[in-house]
C-alpha cells in the first residue's frame, strides 16, 4: 500500500513538474481609445506525446467574433440571438496577426476554414517527443462589445476579458481544438504565465494571477502578473474597483458578486465556510486566490433565484449569498484544477459541481424548502411545491426534459446539447446520477471516490474513464449500468409493482420494468407510513419476481425516497389491504402545482379570453396538467361571456405518446370542442377528433428542422340568425376531413417551410401547398418569399357563397383555426386584421375569392431596419370566369416578425390606394394575443 502511494506521489510530482515547464509570456498594451490590445507573446511548449509533430494548432478565440459566418455567429443564429448579427462592425472583435516566428524565422500559418478562430502553424523543423517549440507572435486584438457574451468592452468603457490571447491546442496523441461557441469550454494545458500589462492610469487591473509589481507612469500604468500551472486567466480593467477580497484560512476570494447587502462580518463567515467546505471535500486549492466575477455567476446562476425581483426574497440573505458564492467558487475551482476536456467530457465537471452544491445544502441547510419562506405563507403552503426541499429542484428540472422526450445523453458533446440541457438539465442529471450511484453502492463510496479523484487529478490530464476505474477499484458491485445506460443514453427509468402474492410468512412481488434500461430500483416496505426495510433490486428487463418476509408491512413502494430519477412515480405504490390496492384520494388545488404521486390531482384556475362577440369571457378551468408533462391531459373550461351573456368555453382530452430513440418524438391523440359566438348573438359549436405526429432529428436535437403530419375530422355547427339580419355564409352545419403535412426549418438567418393541406367534405374537396422562405443576409437586409397554390378537386358550393373558397386576403376560417378577434367583421378596425394564409394579399380587391384555383406569390424586402417593401402577385380562377391577374404593393412595418406587423398599401389593381378616400381603413395589421404563442418567442432559444 505504501509502495502504491509512493508511486502515485511521484507520478503527480513529475506530471506537475512537467506541466510547469510550459511557459506563456505576454506583453499587452491596451489602446482604450479604439478598444484594441497590441500583443507581443512568446510560447514555449513541450511535446509530451510519443509522436513527432510538424504541425501545431493555436487557439485564437478572439477571432471568433470576426464575421457573421463563424461558428460563434452560427450558434447565435441557431438560438435566435439577434444582437450579434445586427451589431455594428466596430462592435465585433477580431485578431490581426502581424507575425509568427520560430527561432526568429517566419513560419507558414493559416486559419482553418471550418474553425477560423484556430490557427494552423507549420513548424520549421519537426518536433520530436519531449522536445520544445518556441514561438514569438505579434498581433492586435480588437475587443468585442460585451453585449454578445458579457465578455468584452462594456458601455462604460471597462473591460472584462476571457480567452483573449492565443493558447496552444492540447495534443495527447490526437489534437483537441474547436471553435468558440460561447460555451466557456476552451481546453488548454496548464502553463506558467507571465503577463505584463500597459493601460491608462484611470483603470485598475484585476486578474486571478498573482501581482508582481505595478508602476505608474505619466499617462499609463504598467502591471506585471505571474502564475504557475495556470489554466484560466480572466482579466478585468475597471474604472471603479467594486471587488471585495476576503482572506479565508484556505485561499483568498476576490469577488464582485452581489453580496445581498450582508454585513462584512457575515460575508467573511460565509466565505470561510464555503472555502472550508470545498477544501475538506476536494483538497487544497493550488493557487492563492480565487477571482469571482458577476459574469461567472450570471452565466451559471442558481436558476430560480436569478429570476426573482429584488423585492421578493423568500430565502435568508445569508443562504442566498452562500449558494451564489459556493456555486461560482466550485466552478472556478474545478476549471482551474481538473484538466478534463470541457467540450467532450463536460458531464463529469458538471456532476461534481452540482453534487457538492447539493451536499452543501444537505449539510448546512437540510430543512430548506424550494420555496423558502413562502412555504409557510397561507395559500402557498397548500401546494405540494411547498413540501419540496431545495434539492428536489434538480431531479424536477431534469425530468422536465425527460418527460417531453428531449433529454440528451450525458456523454454527448457540449455543443450538441439544447440550451436548456446544456445550462440546466444535463448538469442536474449528472449530479443526481452520482447521488443515485452513491446510494446504490452504499457506504458513501462514490462520495469518497469523487473526493479522491479531484485530489489525485489536480493539473493532470484525466478523463471520465479514470474516474470509472477508480470507482470500480473501490466496490465489488456491478455498476456498468451507470456508465453504459445512464451516461451514454437517454434511456428512461420507470418501474411498477405488477402484482403481489401473499402467504402467511412471505410476499411474492412481481416488478415490471416499463422501459428498456438496465438500471436498479429500490424497494421499500412500510407500516403505518414508516419505513421498515429497503433493498436494491438489480436492473432487469421485462418482469422479475422477488420474495420478502411478510412482517411489519402494510404497503410496498418503489423509490420511496425519490433517489432514483424515475420518469413516473405515480405507479410505485401498492397497499396490501383493501379492495383497491392502488387507490389514491382525489385532491383539488387552485392553480397548477407540482405532481404529487400520492394523489389524483385536479387543478382549477380562473381563465379569461376575449373576442369581439362574447367580449371578455371569464370562468373556471379544470385540468390535470402539472408543471411536468403528462401522457394523459384533460381540460374543461366553461366561461361566461359578459357581452353575449352566454355560457361559452372549450374542452379537450389528449393522450401524448412519446417513443424513445425515434424521430417521431411525440404523437398526440385527442378530442377537442369549442362553443363561442362567431357573430353577434350567433354561436358555433366545434367537435374535432384528431391525431398528430411530430418529428425532429432525435440524434441532433439542435437541428431546428421540424416535421408534422396531422389528421382530423372537424365538425362545425353554426347558429343561423332567425331574423335574417345577419346572413350566415355557406352551410351552417358541415364536417371536413383535414390532412396536413408540414416541414419547417427555422433559423435567425434562414427560414424555410413547406405545408400541404387536403380537405374533403360532402360538397367540396381541395388541396393546397404553401412554400415559405426568408433570408437575412450579411448586410442585415431581409428577403421574404411565399408561394401559395390551391385547387378545388370538386366544389358544389360556389353558386351559393364563397365561404369555402380560397381567400385572397382574409380567409373565412370556416375550420375556426385562426385567432381572429372579430372573425365576421366586414368593416371597422377588426376587419383590418389579417393572418397570412392562403392568398396572403394585403389589399382588399374587388374579387377577394377563388372558387376554382388560385396561385399567388408574396414577397417583401428590407428598405431600412424594420421597414420593408412588399409586393404580391397572383392569378385567381373562378367558375365561369377567365383567370384574373391580381397584384398589390406597399410598405410593411415588421415590428416583431409574425407577431406584430403593420401593412400600408400603396398600389394595386385598385390603383394608387394611398391617394384614395378612407385610406386608414385600408391599413392592415397582424397581432398575436395568445400567451402560448408569445411565449414561443422566448422558449425557441432553449428547446
Amino acid at each position: 500500500m505504501k509502495l502504491k502511494s509512493s508511486i502515485l506521489i511521484c507520478y503527480l510530482f513529475f506530471s506537475i513538474s512537467a506541466l510547469s515547464q510550459n511557459t506563456i509570456d505576454i506583453d499587452a498594451v491596451f489602446k482604450t481609445e479604439n478598444h484594441t490590445i497590441n500583443i507581443k507573446q512568446t510560447i514555449k511548449y513541450q511535446n509530451r506525446s510519443s509522436k513527432t509533430l510538424d504541425t501545431i494548432y493555436i487557439n485564437d478565440w478572439s477571432h471568433s467574433y470576426s464575421s457573421k459566418t463563424t461558428p460563434l455567429a452560427e450558434r447565435f443564429a441557431d438560438e435566435f440571438k439577434t444582437t450579434f448579427h445586427f451589431a455594428k462592425n466596430e462592435d465585433r472583435g477580431f485578431t490581426a496577426v502581424t507575425s509568427i516566428k520560430q527561432s526568429n524565422q517566419n513560419v507558414f500559418f493559416e486559419r482553418l476554414k471550418a474553425h477560423p478562430d484556430v490557427i494552423k502553424i507549420a513548424l520549421k523543423t519537426p518536433l520530436k517527443p519531449n522536445e520544445y517549440y518556441d514561438l514569438a507572435m505579434t498581433y492586435i486584438v480588437q475587443i468585442p462589445n460585451n453585449k454578445f457574451t458579457r465578455y468584452g468592452v462594456t458601455g462604460d468603457g471597462e473591460y472584462n476579458l476571457r480567452f483573449w490571447y492565443m493558447t496552444p491546442a492540447v495534443f495527447d496523441g490526437s489534437w483537441h481544438y474547436y471553435s468558440n461557441k460561447d460555451l466557456e469550454d476552451l481546453f488548454v494545458e496548464p502553463a506558467n504565465i507571465n503577463l505584463n500589462l500597459t493601460y491608462p492610469n484611470n483603470f485598475t487591473a484585476l486578474s486571478e494571477l498573482d501581482i508582481v509589481e505595478s508602476t505608474t507612469e505619466t499617462k499609463n500604468t504598467v502591471t506585471t502578473f505571474t502564475g504557475e500551472n495556470r489554466i484560466n486567466t480572466k482579466l478585468s480593467l475597471v474604472k471603479k474597483d467594486d471587488y471585495n477580497t476576503v482572506e479565508t484560512d484556505f485561499f483568498s476570494i476576490q469577488s464582485n458578486i452581489d453580496t445581498e447587502s450582508l454585513e462584512p462580518t457575515k460575508i467573511a463567515i460565509s466565505s470561510d465556510r464555503v472555502a472550508q467546505f470545498i477544501t475538506d471535500n476536494l483538497g487544497d486549492y493550488p493557487h492563492k486566490k480565487v477571482l469571482l466575477t458577476w459574469i461567472d455567476y450570471r452565466k451559471d446562476p442558481i436558476y430560480g433565484l436569478n429570476l426573482l425581483p429584488d423585492f421578493i426574497r423568500p430565502f435568508e440573505d445569508t443562504f442566498q449569498y452562500e449558494l451564489k458564492l459556493l456555486k461560482t467558487t466550485l466552478k472556478v475551482y474545478l476549471e482551474n484544477t481538473l484538466l478534463i476536456n470541457p467540450r467532450e467530457e463536460q458531464w463529469l465537471l458538471d456532476g461534481i459541481h452540482i453534487y457538492y452544491l447539493m451536499k452543501y445544502v444537505d449539510t448546512f441547510y437540510p430543512n430548506q424548502k424550494i420555496l423558502g419562506k413562502l412555504s409557510n405563507v397561507w395559500g402557498v403552503r397548500a401546494f405540494h411545491a411547498a413540501d419540496l426541499n431545495f434539492n428536489d429542484q434538480y431531479p424536477f428540472l431534469y425530468m422536465h426534459m425527460a418527460r417531453t422526450n428531449i433529454d440528451q445523453p450525458l456523454e454527448m458533446p457540449k455543443d450538441s446539447l439544447l440550451k436548456f440541457n446544456k445550462n440546466i438539465s444535463n448538469k442536474y442529471k449528472a449530479a443526481i446520477g452520482l447521488n443515485y450511484l452513491n446510494d446504490f453502492v452504499g457506504d458513501s463510496i462514490v462520495d469518497k471516490a469523487l473526493s479522491d479523484f479531484v485530489k489525485q487529478s489536480k493539473l493532470v490530464r484525466s478523463t471520465p474513464k479514470d474516474f470509472e476505474a477508480l470507482l470500480k477499484s473501490k466496490t465489488n458491485k456491478d455498476i456498468n449500468w451507470f456508465f453504459n445506460d445512464y451516461l451514454n443514453t437517454s434511456k428512461k427509468i420507470d418501474f411498477k409493482i405488477k402484482k403481489i402474492k401473499k402467504s402467511e410468512d412471505s410476499l411474492s412481488i412481481t416488478l415490471k420494468n416499463l422501459r428498456g434500461s438496465n438500471m436498479p430500483i429500490s424497494l421499500f416496505t412500510l407500516e403505518n407510513d414508516s419505513i421498515t426495510s429497503k433493498q436494491w433490486i438489480k436492473g432487469f428487463k421485462g418482469t422479475k419476481t422477488i420474495t420478502i418476509a411478510n412482517k411489519e408491512v402494510d404497503k410496498l413502494a418503489l423509490n420511496y425516497d425519490y433517489v432514483v430519477p424515475e420518469l413516473n412515480q405515480r405507479n410505485n405504490y401498492k397497499k396490501l389491504n383493501g379492495f383497491f390496492l392502488t387507490n389514491k384520494p382525489l385532491q383539488f388545488r387552485l392553480f397548477k402545482d407540482v405532481e404529487d404521486p400520492n394523489y389524483n390531482q385536479v387543478f382549477f384556475m380562473p381563465e379569461f379570453t376575449y373576442n369581439f362577440y362574447d367580449g371578455v369571457s371569464t370562468g373556471l378551468k379544470l385540468y390535470n396538467k402539472t408543471l411536468l408533462s403528462k401522457q394523459f391531459l384533460y381540460k374543461f373550461s366553461p366561461k361566461f361571456g359578459f357581452k353575449s351573456k352566454q355560457i361559452v368555453g372549450s374542452a379537450s382530452l389528449i393522450y401524448n405518446a412519446r417513443p424513445e430513440n425515434s424521430n417521431n418524438y411525440r404523437t398526440r391523440y385527442g378530442l377537442s370542442g369549442n362553443y363561442f359566438n362567431y357573430a353577434p348573438n350567433l354561436s358555433y359549436t366545434s367537435f374535432t377528433p384528431f391525431i398528430d405526429f411530430n418529428f425532429r432529428n432525435h440524434k441532433d436535437l439542435r437541428d431546428n428542422k421540424r416535421k408534422y403530419l396531422s389528421f382530423r375530422y372537424v365538425n362545425i355547427n353554426r347558429e343561423v340568425d332567425p331574423t335574417g339580419e345577419f346572413e350566415t355564409d355557406g352551410e351552417p352545419k358541415y364536417s371536413v376531413f383535414n390532412a396536413k403535412f408540414g416541414i419547417v426549418d427555422n433559423n435567425l438567418k434562414e427560414h424555410a417551410a413547406l405545408f400541404t393541406d387536403l380537405q374533403l367534405a360532402k360538397n367540396f374537396g381541395k388541396i393546397s401547398a404553401t412554400l415559405d422562405f426568408r433570408n437575412l443576409n450579411e448586410n442585415n437586409k431581409q428577403f421574404n418569399l411565399r408561394v401559395f397554390s390551391g385547387i378545388f378537386l370538386y366544389n358544389d358550393t360556389y353558386q351559393d357563397s364563397d365561404f369555402f373558397s380560397f381567400a385572397l386576403d382574409r380567409p373565412t376560417d370556416y375550420l375556426f383555426d385562426y385567432d381572429y378577434i372579430g372573425r365576421s367583421e366586414e368593416t371597422g378596425v377588426l376587419s383590418q386584421q389579417i393572418i397570412i394564409a392562403e392568398g396572403g394579399f394585403k389589399s382588399k380587391l374587388k374579387q377577394p375569392f377563388a372558387n376554382q384555383w388560385m396561385t399567388t406569390v408574396n414577397t417583401s424586402a428590407t428598405l431600412w431596419r424594420y421597414i420593408m417593401l412588399y409586393g404580391d402577385a397572383g392569378i385567381i380562377k373562378n367558375q365561369n370566369f377567365s383567370p384574373e391577374f391580381v397584384y398589390d404593393t406597399g410598405l410593411r412595418l415588421n415590428l416583431v416578425e409574425d407577431y406584430f406587423e403593420l401593412y400600408f398599401p400603396l398600389y394595386s389593381n385598385l390603383g394608387w390606394e394611398i391617394g384614395q378616400p378612407n385610406y386608414d381603413q385600408k391599413i392592415r395589421f397582424i397581432v398575436t394575443l395568445s400567451p402560448k404563442t408569445l411565449l414561443g418567442l422566448f422558449t425557441r432559444r432553449w428547446y
